[in-house]
């Protein structure tokens, strides 16, 4: 039987070279601590903000994209509107009524639709105004 010989291992390929980074020191001793509630802003002692004592009506357990605008009665001084809340029940609305999660008052209520201001979180510990609407659905 023919003897095989081992043949040798070929040469490995050089380590890569290390790069150097770029130390950076992170001071954080007069930074307010990311896990603490952020302090009110001067200037929010005023600021909007839902009113917690207020009762919810109906349409506020719905979401807004889940109510539709169905209709509208009256003349034009006095309009009414129809909306259709998920469960499938026709509710009137008047400004000054709210619907929606975000707090959202009725403001105008139009033959074609329906306009309203919804508070939302401004992600800093306030609130904003946003402009929301329902509009009718050509069906």
């Amino acid at each position: 039987m023919a003897e095989v010989k081992a043949r040798p291992a070929p040469p490995l390929d050089p380590l890569p070279v290390m790069k150097q980074f770029e130390t950076f020191e992170y001071a954080a001793q007069n930074l307010r601590d990311p896990f603490s509630q952020p302090a009110p802003d001067s200037n929010s002692s005023n600021a909007l903000r839902p009113d917690p004592n207020r009762r919810k009506e109906v349409l506020e357990a719905f979401p807004l994209d889940s109510l539709d605008m169905v209709g509208t009665i009256g003349a034009s001084g006095n309009i009414v509107g129809l909306v259709m809340g998920p469960d499938r029940v026709t509710y009137r609305v008047r400004p000054g009524n709210y619907m929606g999660l975000s707090d959202g008052r009725i403001t105008a209520v139009f033959e074609d639709r329906i306009e309203m201001v919804e508070l939302v979180p401004d992600g800093a510990g306030g609130w904003l105004e946003r402009q929301a609407k329902i509009a009718l659905e050509d069906n």
